[in-house]
């Protein structure tokens, strides 16, 4: 198709769209409407906040802000708390993505998009498609190590950050609007040059949208009914173009009805190289369990593997870095897969295990294993207690391989995790970290960095000065994490994940989103000094990326800098 034609056929797009204003905007109000109405700060608490955390509060009271939004209705603040279809970024340091793109694209081949997807997605074949598939980070891990010789692979997932979240975090930290498309400027991953880099953008659309299952069983009960694809005249060719269909991004277009993605199938694109079914990790669409590059690494080359997250051990990404199931939500199963223990996946003959497991999960005690299967031990709802037993070295369990290093009340966190750390190393074991607050997850840092949370659409967390003093922060434990893997004279390989910006945008809050990039930044910061003291970047290869976005619309970027 020549630019007249397609911009012919955009036209008549737009012209259809339109026609479905009305209906749009009242979904959009339904959707906001299940929103509870949030205790609004008084104005003294509001002039103590700082300005990102005052931008925030304004726009939860109000509901509206001119700035920006979450969705499909610029008049609401908080449109939708979900995730979205659009392109997003990946971020290649020693090595290049620049054979997926462009001529390289999998979306300019009909053949290789059927075999992808199992079928060819309507409206997806673009002769001219710019970007890539979030499987050709995995097919660049595999060939990093498998022909370049790279020893040292970091995985680093900012989950839930697209190119708009990105820029809201890089404007804050250089406090400028620098750049209106393209790789940006202002944060570590967009401005480092010790090495060589590239950049790229991925399609993140599954195979199809999550069913109804049998965890025991380890079946679907229903067939998929809505399935993936990417339709570039709505959303975009690149991820900082506005779409077309407001309603596209969010699986309801009328033109195009794709499902967008979740993390577990996102995640398992990036692990495993595969489209499967939102809610499922490394299976295929047939449900056969696909290896991973940690398996295929530990397996065929005797790398260390390890997992780092900012929330609970086996949620849906760092699990996806081993682990099999029908559903993302059978934590303790997902669990003992990466610790190689006996699982509803792997019932006689467990997995290796991880070399390194940290993250949050403790204190999350339930008696209520919905989910689950018929396996689920009450308690703690991401490790039973059993299970940490079996793998703890300090109960004398011969079997055990893990040190583990626990939340524990009156000891600072990062000191907790680095004595862990050294008796790993010293004893040849292998290193489990278990931390976190409410919800699993780790603090919530802010703009700022004072780890004062301040209203969104999921009210505002508060902390007391212990959970502040007994969690390690993702950097920690990524630092943690390296002097464990480095120990392999083999190599290994490493995910990190910031999870804590999708938690912030599913609240639709701009602050803890900032934050949590900047958290993220500083973990990946640990890897880079890493490599570059030991001037390692001809054997190591770094992706940052995301596994999906979400729906944030950053407006007026300039409110962001304190000009």
């Amino acid at each position: 198709m020549n630019y007249r034609n397609y911009s012919l056929a955009l036209t008549a797009l737009s012209l259809l769209v339109c026609s479905n204003l009305a209906a749009q905007e009242k979904t959009a109000e339904k959707v906001a409407e299940k929103t509870d109405s949030p205790k609004i700060p008084t104005p003294e608490e509001m002039a103590s906040f700082d300005r990102i955390a005052r931008l925030q509060a304004e726009a939860i009271a109000s509901r509206t802000a001119s700035w920006g939004h979450w969705g499909n209705r610029p008049s609401s603040y908080n449109a939708w708390t979900n995730h979205s279809n659009r392109l997003i970024p990946v971020y290649v340091f020693g090595g290049s993505f620049d054979s997926y793109m462009g001529a390289g694209s999998i979306y300019r081949d009909s053949a290789r998009l059927e075999s992808l997807f199992g079928r060819l997605p309507t409206n997806t074949v673009r002769a001219d498609a710019p970007y890539a598939d979030q499987t050709d980070v995995y097919r660049l891990q595999r060939t990093a190590t498998e022909t370049l010789g790279k020893k040292y692979v970091f995985l680093v997932v900012f989950d839930g950050m697209d190119w708009q979240t990105t820029k809201a975090a890089a404007v804050y930290k250089s406090n400028k609007v620098g750049y209106t498309e393209g790789k940006g400027t202002g944060l570590l991953f967009q401005d480092y040059s010790k090495c060589k880099t590239d950049f790229g953008y991925v399609v993140t659309s599954p195979y199809g949208d999550e069913v109804e299952t049998d965890v025991d069983a380890q079946l679907n009960t229903k067939p998929v009914t809505k399935f993936g694809g990417y339709d570039s005249r709505l959303a975009g060719s690149f991820p900082w173009q506005t779409e077309i269909d407001t309603e596209y991004p969010i699986g309801r277009s009328k033109i195009s009805e794709h499902a967008y993605t979740d993390s577990s199938s996102s995640a398992t694109s990036l692990t495993a190289g595969i489209k499967t079914i939102n809610g499922a990790l490394n299976l295929d669409y047939k449900l056969n369990p696909v290896e991973t590059i940690g398996q295929w690494l530990q397996r065929t080359k005797g790398f260390a593997v390890g997992t780092v997250t900012s929330v609970p051990i086996s949620h849906a990404t760092p699990a996806a870095a081993y682990a099999h199931n029908v559903s993302r939500d059978d934590y303790q199963d997902l669990t003992r897969d990466m610790l190689g223990l006996p699982s509803v996946s792997h019932r006689s003959t467990p997995l290796p295990g991880l070399d390194v497991v940290l993250g949050g999960g403790y204190g999350e005690e339930t008696a209520d294993g919905k989910g689950q299967g018929q396996n689920f031990i009450a308690g703690n709802r991401y490790l039973a207690d059993e299970d940490r037993k079996l793998v703890d070295v300090s109960t004398g369990n011969p079997s055990a391989k893990y040190v583990v290093a626990q939340r524990t009340p009156g000891t600072k966190g990062a000191a907790l995790l680095a004595e862990a750390t050294k008796k790993a190393v010293a004893d040849k074991k292998r290193l489990l970290g278990f931390f976190g607050v409410k919800k699993g997850h780790l603090p919530f840092r802010t703009a700022d960095g004072d780890y004062k949370p301040v209203l969104d659409v999921k009210d505002a967390e508060v902390y007391s000065q212990a959970d502040l003093d007994e969690n390690p922060t993702l950097a920690d434990m990524t630092q943690a994490a390296i002097d464990v893997l480095q120990e392999d004279k083999d190599g290994f390989w490493l995910m990190v994940e910031a999870g804590d910006v999708d938690w912030a945008n599913h609240s639709n809050n701009i602050d803890n989103s900032i934050g949590a990039v900047l958290s993220g930044e500083l973990a990946l910061e640990k890897i880079f000094g890493w490599i570059d003291a030991r001037n390692a970047w001809e054997e190591s290869l770094v992706i940052v990326t995301s596994d999906h976005g979400h729906y944030l619309h950053l407006l007026q970027p300039e409110v962001l800098t304190s000009k």
